[in-house]
């Protein structure tokens, strides 16, 4: 009996991660954008994210990039819904922290600023379902 319960423990952790990440990170929805939206801002992150995003996201932001790893859905980030969270805070942990259950989408925690990150937060916003 206790072999189940261990081999079913990491069934039950994946279930609750994925459930817990569906619904947002409550953490980062306190976290509030430091930096203003702007033509510059906008534009700079319009630059980071084709330099960094569009080959999974696509360049159009819609989740079908070229270059997404097998079997993977990158997230549309014009739809409405956002799965991990749709305030500022919570997009920018995503990219800072990667996304996934299985983290497909690594991180950009000290390969981006978080200056750089806060203007592609901006530049998702403007090109988002308003």
């Amino acid at each position: 009996m206790r072999r189940v319960s261990f081999l079913s423990l990491p069934i039950v952790l994946t279930v609750w991660t994925a459930s817990a990440l569906a619904q947002g990170n409550p953490e980062a929805a306190k976290m509030k954008n430091p930096v203003a939206s702007s033509a510059e801002s906008i534009a700079a992150g319009k630059a980071t994210f084709t330099k960094n995003c569009r080959f999974c996201h696509g360049a159009d932001a819609k989740g079908n990039g070229p270059m997404a790893p097998k079997d993977t859905h990158p997230s549309d980030r014009t739809d409405a819904k956002w799965d991990r969270g749709g305030s500022d805070g919570e997009i920018f942990a995503v990219i800072r922290d990667g996304a996934g259950p299985k983290f497909d989408m690594k991180g950009y925690k000290g390969k981006l600023t978080d200056t750089d990150i806060w203007n592609v937060v901006n530049y998702l916003r403007s090109i988002g379902t308003k």
